[in-house]
């Protein structure tokens, strides 16, 4: 706390630590009070996840993959288990990120197009608007797809 000689600062200094007090309570009882998601799996999956003959596939083109592999054969996608934790393999993961946002269909929300945005920055620093150049055409390209599968209406 500030040592301060007027009591209303005081005051106001103890009030407003009461009031993130109370906030980060509330935040507590609601984080504690949300309901739970059912597991998407039931036991009879879980047991075959489980089984050493399980198949592992590409979480981008879905094709079967062998154990040890670390990047997809067909699309190229890091699918190695510890990828993002090795320095060399981690920039081509992030790479892969990357050209995801100009070339692939992205779940286009605000949290995405900003995580894009800034994650650029860091990365390209100088060459972001470029970057961004590319991006933003990807955006547009999504919407106008989007935009021509949607059913016209007649008015």
């Amino acid at each position: 706390m500030f040592a301060a000689s007027d009591p209303n600062l005081i005051i106001a200094q103890i009030a407003i630590s009461g009031l993130v007090v109370v906030c980060l309570w509330q935040l507590v009882v609601w984080v504690r009070n949300a309901p739970l998601r059912p597991d998407p799996w039931d036991a009879i999956i879980e047991h075959e996840l489980s089984e050493p003959d399980a198949v592992e596939v590409c979480h981008h083109c879905f094709s079967p993959q062998p154990r040890a592999a670390w990047f997809c054969e067909h699309c190229g996608s890091a699918v190695g288990p510890y990828n993002n934790l090795m320095p060399y393999v981690c920039i081509l993961s992030q790479g892969e990120v990357l050209r995801n946002g100009v070339t692939d269909k992205l779940r286009a929300n605000p949290l995405t197009i900003v995580g894009y945005l800034f994650y650029s920055l860091g990365n390209y620093f100088i060459f972001a608007p470029l970057y961004w150049f590319f991006f933003f055409n990807n955006l547009k390209r999504i919407k106008a797809e989007r935009l021509a599968e949607l059913p016209e209406t007649v008015p």
